[in-house]
């Protein structure tokens, strides 16, 4: 049987990483290792202090699985053991992993589906100022969907200077619950002047029942209201979309199950991420390939990224190799 093992590594952002609760210059992130007879699988999560979660929470709810993974547990049963979260998603992507290099079979085999191809990637501009976020927005204009985090008071002004200097890119707009119900009419029209195409997680998760009572023309997608599939009854009439992270839902496994029955909803899915290495995008271009949009940029926020990594050509970024994952 495998044996499990858990590490901690940091990885400098270029520059700094600001969203409308804080800023960051690195990415800390918790990696599971499965090892036995020269067969290595490996899985890797980003503890989010937003879903209580801490570095050190994260590494103890893995290490508490050495002896259940000793004895041979598996992926089929992760989830009577473990809930949805980071340290879930990590082991969740290294059993498939190690499935995948013990069997010889690739991931998306042991998935029934089609094999990944290469997808076009949004990529974020950080939270600024109105000037610091045109300029920002001038340096990645050849980007085709640039995904633009927000903040709350001063957002019209921030949407209006990215348009100005990415005006031919595609938008996504980003509040991470900063926007309240005394704004987002005003938000809303900001967007809706700069032809954004989509809005995500405007009010706060558990206070955004607002969102089935407005007139929009912008489809709005869900992103901490929503972790796993216990959550979609919530969102009816509220989003027309969702964003699917392997570390909310707790893995790849509860990932696809959450895409299958959103899309039977009739949910808009998009792809994201937390910022990460290649390792923790790898599993998420399984479902990448059939969402309507991709956020799985994490790499190219990096200063360095790990060895090998995913190929990124611009923002086009190519299934993983064997020798990274899966």
């Amino acid at each position: 049987m495998p044996r499990l093992t858990v590490a901690v590594e940091r990885f400098p952002i270029a520059g700094a990483f600001t969203i409308s609760r804080g800023s960051r210059t690195e990415a800390v992130v918790v990696v599971a290792t499965l090892d036995e007879g020269g067969v290595r699988g490996r899985g890797e999560c980003v503890p989010y202090a937003r879903y209580g979660e801490s570095v050190e929470s994260v590494a103890a709810a893995l290490e508490e699985q050495t002896g259940w993974i000793a004895g041979g547990g598996s992926r089929f049963d992760l989830a009577d053991r473990m809930k949805p979260g980071a340290a879930r998603n990590a082991l969740d992507c290294a059993l498939w992993d190690f499935e995948a290099k013990r069997t010889g079979r690739p991931a998306h085999e042991l998935a029934g589906l089609s094999a990944p191809g290469p997808v076009t990637t949004a990529y974020t501009l950080s939270l600024g100022d109105p000037e610091a976020m045109e300029e920002a927005a001038r340096n990645a204009a050849h980007r085709p969907l640039l995904k633009v985090k927000l903040g709350g008071e001063g957002d019209p002004e921030r949407i209006a200077a990215v348009r100005r200097g990415a005006p031919d890119s595609r938008l996504i707009v980003d509040a991470n619950e900063a926007w309240r119900a005394e704004t987002i009419e005003q938000n809303l029209a900001a967007c809706a002047a700069a032809n954004v195409g989509l809005i995500e997680q405007p009010l706060p998760a558990g206070d955004d029942g607002l969102l089935a009572e407005i007139d929009r023309t912008i489809p709005i997608c869900a992103d901490e209201s929503l972790h796993d599939r216990a959550g979609l009854d919530a969102l009816a009439k509220r989003y027309d979309a969702i964003n699917i992270k392997l570390d909310k839902a707790g893995g790849l496994t509860e990932a696809l199950k959450l895409a299958h029955e959103a899309r039977a909803r009739g949910f808009e899915i998009m792809v994201g991420c937390m910022v990460g290495s290649s390792l923790a995008m790898a599993p998420a271009m399984l479902l990448a390939h059939h969402a309507a949009y991709v956020d799985l940029d994490g790499p190219l926020l990096l200063a360095r990224d790990r060895e090998p990594g995913l190929r990124y050509e611009g923002s086009t970024v190519y299934p993983p190799l064997p020798d990274l994952w899966g």
